[in-house]
C-alpha cells in the first residue's frame, strides 16, 4: 500500500460492507445500507492536507535559503480512524483487488478514534502547588 499516494485534502477509506445492525437489534441487509446518505469506513491513508501559501517564501530575496512556495495544513483524520462521510462525495477505486473510497476531507462528518491523544486536564490551581 506504500506505493499509493493520496494527494491534497483527500482521505482513502476502506468502506464498511455487509449487514449492519440498528440500535434496536434490527439487521439491515447490505443493499439497504448502501442506500443511506451517510456511509462509514476505516481511514487507511490521508493526503498531506490543505494547500496554503508559505509566508516565508520570497522570490525577490535570492540570498535567502530557498523554501517551498507552499505549505500544507494537516488534516484531522488519521489512519485507523473510523469515519462517517457523505456517500455522494465518495469516489470508488479498486487497488490490488480491494475496493476503497476516496473522500474529500470536507465530506467527513465525524471521526471515531480508538486511542485519542491523552489530554491533560490540569488546571491553574493544580500548577500553583508546583511553584512553591
Amino acid at each position: 500500500m506504500s506505493e499509493l499516494i493520496v494527494v491534497g485534502d483527500r482521505v482513502l477509506i476502506e468502506p464498511q460492507v455487509g449487514e449492519q445492525k440498528t440500535d434496536s437489534g434490527l439487521v439491515l441487509p447490505a443493499s439497504v445500507a448502501e442506500q443511506e446518505n451517510v456511509r462509514s469506513g476505516r481511514v487507511v491513508k490521508t493526503g498531506p492536507g490543505y494547500l496554503t501559501p508559505n509566508p516565508e517564501y520570497s522570490e525577490s530575496e535570492t540570498w535567502k535559503q530557498t523554501d517551498d512556495p507552499v505549505r500544507y495544513l494537516p488534516l484531522q483524520a488519521r489512519p485507523g480512524d473510523f469515519a462517517f462521510f457523505l456517500r455522494k462525495e465518495a469516489i470508488e477505486i479498486r487497488y490490488e483487488d480491494t475496493s476503497y473510497l476516496i473522500v474529500p476531507h470536507s465530506a467527513i462528518l465525524a471521526l471515531v478514534r480508538e486511542h485519542p491523544e491523552e489530554r491533560s486536564d490540569t488546571t491553574l490551581d493544580d500548577l500553583e502547588g508546583l511553584l512553591d
